[in-house]
């Protein structure tokens, strides 16, 4: 498992996370704005009409009255929990990643080794149900008989960390990566880890669906123990409940676990005794490959204090069925049929709501850009994204830049000195476009034809290893945690970048056949939320060179946390069903992402148009247009029960609260489209939140 702090655009996907295609899209530099005019009426608007509602008032609902028709008419298919602008082009991007695959399994004589091979191998692997279903459980009966071998605590937390190295399940997890306050090494973390269900809530909520959900749980349990022939299966799936609920009962929400103060407690590896006592740290750390490191930092203490006395209280016999359950059911969709489908039918249909399995081939798709997704990437750059592409967004990057320099500089709140600081962290952002400069190496990866579980395993191991290397070695600077392929985009604190996949540059948020207005509101507020999050409640902790510590004047930080507690409140008052509202307080960074993103794009098309006004085009206005393609990329649709879900675990809003609540505080969009009081989007001048 790999932990990273980073801000992302993502919608995420209820199935899995992503956790951002034309490559001839573009939008004009700066320098060429004196022309934009004569160009503009050469271009279309950009804006799919056919979605509207008229009958909606803009001022009443803005996100209704651009996508109503779409919303009202559009279905959900069976094999999807969700629809819209983003999954639309995952799943365009999955279809030209389809491609790729089935044109190098064509190929001849493959060198094993290869790239090729592996990739060719990899997806047969997962296609092969025939050899699947003959395995049986064979493929984990090594892992199993480990387990049932194990003779006492030490060992089991011993085997913790192998399965930890292997991609199974455990109760904590480790990882490596750059140490928060000291941004030039790399350093060991502890995170809390070892559920099943989506969050802590989900054990101890007695609303009805909550319950019915644990009661399905347990079945699910005990179909999956039948199925895979394992001994008693109704009474180990009560063990199994019993054992998570009491993890769950000492895991820290999701508010707090985004909170990176509160994350970051780093202890010397000879105190953890003190904290732990009946954890084996010697042989947990050494299994690993990390027993040479000195100190480690824990996400959760209050978290393995409880584990260590859950350990020392809970039998060996208990924690073995727990772990049979682990490797059963985080290895359930490599396995057979029967298997995968009773996965499928609890986790996709029963938690989310989606009616049919997908394609097997979509899934296989995506085995291969989780395990090889870098290698598939350099095809899918050559075919997909152009130099003149990554070109013409680093001018638009740099044009948001720019922007958001100029309102810092502007901002009434901020001191002189802590706006010095804020200009210098946004200086040295690190804007990455399109794909890596290096690319990843998988040549110690073996990949089979019949061994999907294998591959997957040794894929985590070598993942493992390549961790492990990190630990006194210098930063890399070149790494992506997102393939090109990826339809999405994140910041990471960290490295002080702003990261922007190949995928994600095409319409509705990069289009070469529209005027610079829908461009801006589209890809221009995306770049603009990924800046913003380098000033969010998390990452306005961190400093231009990725270190966590305090840039911020004691007046400053208590204006920004006041706007913060505003914006809480305001989306907070979100009602998404009758009884659930919108957490401001775990949404809250994305939140200021996107407002502060769709603020500084409109001030950098503003800007771009050098004092001329925008042509009228399809008889809407330059600032019409943006406002537009800002809610258009928002588009939308999922199934209650994912949705649910997703407000329970996501630190981003649902899709329409996004356009909603940060068009409800611009000033610009009042005056567009004369919003007034009573208007059902109209909040008072001085109840709007302006950060940045």
């Amino acid at each position: 498992m790999r932990k990273v702090l980073i801000g992302g655009l993502c919608v995420s996907l209820i199935a899995g996370l992503s956790a951002c295609n034309n490559p001839t899209t573009a939008v004009k530099s700066p320098e060429a704005s004196q022309t934009a005019t004569a160009v503009s009426q050469a271009l279309g608007s950009g804006i799919e009409f056919a979605h509207f509602d008229n009958s909606i008032r803009p001022q009443d609902d803005f996100y209704q009255y651009v996508n109503g028709t779409w919303l009202k008419n559009t279905e959900i298919p069976s094999d999807r929990t969700s629809i819209g602008a983003f999954y639309d082009l995952r799943e365009k991007s999955r279809d030209d990643v389809k491609a790729i695959i089935e044109q190098v399994a064509a190929m001849p004589n493959l060198i094993i080794g290869s790239d090729e091979q592996k990739v060719a191998d990899l997806y047969r692997s997962f296609m092969d149900t025939a050899t699947l279903n003959k395995l049986g459980i064979s493929p984990i009966q090594g892992e199993l008989d480990a387990i049932a071998a194990l003779k006492d605590k030490n060992e089991l937390v011993r085997y913790f960390a192998h399965s930890q190295i292997i991609g199974g399940g455990t109760p904590m997890a480790f990882y490596i990566d750059i140490d928060a306050k000291n941004s030039s090494r790399y350093a060991t973390h502890l995170y809390q880890y070892g559920l099943s269900l989506p969050e802590k809530d989900y054990y101890f909520n007695q609303a009805e669906r909550f319950v019915n959900i644990r009661k399905a749980y347990l079945a699910h349990i005990e179909k999956m123990f039948t199925l895979a022939g394992l001994a008693n299966p109704k009474a180990s799936a009560e063990t199994i409940l019993a054992l998570e609920t009491a993890i769950a009962e000492k895991h820290w929400d999701v508010v707090q676990t985004r909170d990176s103060t509160k994350t970051y407690n780093l202890y010397q590896v000879k105190d953890l005794p003190k904290l732990a006592p009946d954890i084996d740290w010697t042989g947990y750390l050494a299994v690993l490959g990390a027993d040479k490191q000195t100190d480690i930092i824990i996400n959760q203490p209050s978290y393995i204090q409880g584990l260590n006395e859950i350990i020392k209280t809970t039998d060996l016999a208990t924690w073995q069925t727990y772990l049979q359950w682990q490797t059963l059911t985080r290895a359930a969709s490599n396995l057979t049929e029967a298997l995968d489908n009773e996965n499928f039918a609890f986790f996709a249909k029963t938690l989310n709501g989606q009616a049919e399995p997908e394609p097997r081939w979509k899934r296989g798709v995506a085995t291969v850009n989780s395990l090889l997704g870098e290698v598939v990437g350099k095809v899918y750059v050559k075919r997909h994204f152009t130099p003149q592409a990554k070109e013409r967004m680093q001018a638009l990057v740099e044009n948001l830049r720019g922007a958001y320099g100029d309102s810092i500089k502007e901002l009434t709140w901020m001191s002189d000195a802590t706006k010095v600081a804020a200009a210098d962290k946004l200086a040295k952002f690190n804007p990455k476009i399109g794909y890596p400069n290096k690319w990843e190496d998988y040549s110690k990866l073996t990949i089979k034809a019949d061994d999907l579980f294998g591959n997957a395993t040794r894929a985590s191991q070598v993942e493992h290893s390549k961790s492990l290397a990190k630990l006194g070695a210098p930063i890399d600077r070149d790494e992506w945690h997102m393939t090109p392929q990826t339809v999405n985009a994140y910041y990471n604190p960290t490295m002080n970048e702003i990261v922007f996949p190949a995928a994600i540059l095409q319409p509705p948020f990069f289009n070469l056949q529209a005027d610079d207005a829908v461009n801006y509101g589209g890809i221009g507020a995306v770049i603009g939320h990924e800046m913003g999050h380098g000033f969010d409640d998390q990452g306005a902790k961190f400093d231009g060179e990725g270190n966590m510590r305090d840039w911020w004047t004691e007046q400053d930080l208590k204006e920004f946390s006041e706007r913060g507690k505003a914006l809480i409140a305001q989306y907070n008052g979100y009602s998404v069903f009758d009884d659930l509202h919108v957490n401001g307080s775990l949404t809250l960074g994305e939140n200021i992402g996107d407002l502060s993103g769709v603020t500084i794009a409109y001030r950098a098309y503003k800007k771009s148009l050098n004092g001329k006004e925008a042509p009228v085009i399809d008889g809407l206005t330059g600032d019409q247009r943006f406002f537009i393609g800002f809610t258009q990329i928002w588009r939308a649709k999922a199934k209650e029960e994912a949705l649910r879900n997703r407000v329970a675990t996501d630190p981003h809003s649902p899709a329409e609260f996004r356009a909603l609540g940060a068009l409800s505080n611009m000033p610009e969009f009042y005056t567009t489209y004369d919003v007034k009081p009573g208007d059902a989007m109209y909040i008072a001048p001085e109840k709007r939140v302006k950060i940045w």
